[in-house]
């Protein structure tokens, strides 16, 4: 029997019985839904993560450390025990030790020919800053200008993409111009006051005892105090979080150069003068920087490339999206049952059908095929309309998440791609197949005198 004859027959069958048809392929339906809307939700996530990582990081940065426990390998951060003392190491504000870059790893890095722009990583502890036309003291963070990530901005004029900003300027976030109630336009030009205070050594017992026994309280409060620096820097621009901003700016920012000279006045008399956590490089042109990476390991200077932060993104994408493909699974084996049973019933209403068909030359593996092809229609019908619901709705909501999410302009958290939903489509004909393979084995095994004794 031809392949377009049974094809029709089959069709014509599920035409008889509409309604229980329509309801094995809505529940086939849901299951397209979800897998669909995952698919999608899945693909825009990561679209999106890509486009976070290009807008934030060079793709041939290196994030560069000394101590590979940071990135969480090799053990535990501040593992208690007793540990052999290193004077290169450093206590972070948690009370963990680390091992720390030293001005010498800093020139070593430096002089590498496959690393270009290597800059430690400052940490600067301001007391308190204060800007001009307001009297108050306000409690900010400061951090170091990054020249390798695009600002946008809101008032005020940034470097091109790739400059410092000079030595006695400083970027602040619209957040302060919200919080002193003006515009962004009106801090720029505006003094910017960072007040910074040296780490105070903690004397030994007995001179703690005789500043409190000559001075009192106010001795221990001259001593905590401590030795402080207020530097002058003038706002040249005022930046806006942007959607593709990894995190938006939440304090002033300054030129490394400036931050270094902060970081070594709060940190001088400490165990963190001139040591750093980390040290931010560039792969040099023509060295891939996992090529970069893997030298300097050699080295004993673990890193971390754009590529490294782009994975982590997608593996938190990638379980998110399993667990709603989990709910879509369930729902398709449901359905899966589903089939079976609307296959038997049809099988059973049919068997005098089945007798007929068989005494007139119908073959086993015809009337097998024409089970099989009812099947797959189901799965057919039901992908179509799980999938086709999925992407009208998901299209017509984008504009509205992306609003919501705050993705910005072209950002989409569902992206529909032709080639995965076709080929959701065609899996769900092969489930629905293989769902029918015992209702079309039972019918191909009827025996047809027997079959047409069936009332």
């Amino acid at each position: 029997m031809k392949t377009t004859d049974v094809l029709r027959r089959a069709g014509r069958s599920l035409r008889q019985a509409k309604a229980r048809t329509l309801l094995t392929s809505l529940a086939i339906g849901v299951g397209a839904f979800t897998l669909t809307l995952s698919l999608a939700a899945g693909q825009g996530s990561r679209d999106y993560a890509s486009e976070l990582i290009s807008s934030n990081v060079d793709p041939q940065a290196l994030f560069i450390v000394k101590d590979e426990t940071i990135f969480g390998e090799g053990g535990q951060i501040g593992a208690s025990g007793l540990k052999e003392y290193d004077p290169d190491t450093i206590t972070t504000d948690n009370g963990q030790s680390i091992k720390s870059l030293t001005p010498d790893d800093i020139v070593a890095l430096g002089k590498r020919d496959d690393l270009v722009a290597v800059q430690p990583f400052y940490q600067v502890t301001a007391r308190y800053i204060k800007i001009e036309g307001s009297d108050k003291k306000y409690s900010a963070d400061v951090s170091v200008y990054n020249p390798g990530v695009t600002s946008e901005s809101a008032a005020g004029k940034l470097p091109p993409l790739g400059d410092d900003i000079e030595d006695t300027d400083a970027v602040v976030p619209e957040s302060f111009a919200e919080t002193l109630g003006v515009s962004a336009n009106d801090l720029v030009g505006k003094k910017l006051t960072i007040t910074v205070a040296k780490s105070v050594a903690i004397p030994p017992q007995e001179e703690l005892a005789r500043i409190l026994a000559t001075e009192g309280p106010a001795g221990l409060e001259r001593l905590n105090s401590g030795e402080t620096k207020d530097v002058e820097l003038k706002i040249v621009g005022v930046t806006r979080k942007s959607a593709t901003t990894l995190s938006a700016a939440t304090g002033a920012q300054v030129s490394s150069t400036q931050a270094q000279a902060l970081n070594d006045y709060t940190t001088q008399g400490t165990d963190k003068y001139q040591k750093y956590a980390a040290a931010t490089a560039k792969a040099a042109d023509g060295k891939s920087p996992e090529e970069v990476k893997a030298a300097l390991a050699t080295a004993g200077y673990p890193s971390k490339t754009a590529k490294d932060l782009q994975g982590l993104l997608f593996a938190i994408v990638n379980i998110l999206q399993g667990i709603v493909i989990g709910f879509g699974i369930l729902a398709l084996i449901a359905s899966v049952f589903g089939i079976i049973n609307t296959q038997y019933i049809s099988v059973l209403e049919r068997t005098q059908q089945i007798g007929l068909m068989k005494a007139l030359g119908m073959r086993r593996s015809d009337v097998a095929r024409l089970f099989r092809y009812e099947a797959a229609l189901i799965g057919l019908l039901g992908g179509i309309l799980g999938a086709g619901t999925a992407v009208l709705v998901g299209t017509l909501l984008n504009p509205m998440i992306t609003e919501q999410l705050g993705l910005g302009d072209g950002n989409y958290i569902l992206v529909f791609q032709p080639i995965p939903v076709i080929g959701l489509i065609i899996a769900l004909m092969v489930i629905s197949v293989l769902a029918g393979y015992f209702p079309a084995r039972k019918a191909a095994r009827l025996d047809p005198i027997e079959a047409l004794r069936t009332e």
